[in-house]
C-alpha cells in the first residue's frame, strides 16, 4: 500500500519536488518540465546532481500567463 502513495501523500509539507514528481503534479511529461526549465520558465535548485523544483515555483508557473503556439 505504501508503494502506491505519491511523495505528496507521504510528506505533504515537502518543500521541493523532483522533475518526475513535478511532472505528475502538473499532469505533463518530464520532457515538458525539462523544456520549462531550459526556457527559464520554471526556476530550480540544484543540490549536487539533483534538480529540485521548489513548490512555490510550480505555483508561480500556474499563476503566470504563458503564450501558446498559434497556427
Amino acid at each position: 500500500m505504501a508503494a502506491d502513495m505519491t511523495i505528496l501523500e507521504r510528506v505533504p509539507e515537502v518543500l521541493a519536488l523532483s522533475k518526475l514528481d513535478a511532472a505528475r503534479m502538473l499532469g505533463v511529461s518530464v520532457r515538458t518540465v525539462d523544456r520549462l526549465i531550459a526556457l527559464k520558465q520554471l526556476p530550480v535548485r540544484r543540490l549536487g546532481r539533483r534538480v529540485l523544483i521548489p513548490r512555490h515555483s510550480l505555483q508561480g508557473l500556474l499563476r503566470a500567463d504563458h503564450p501558446t503556439q498559434g497556427s
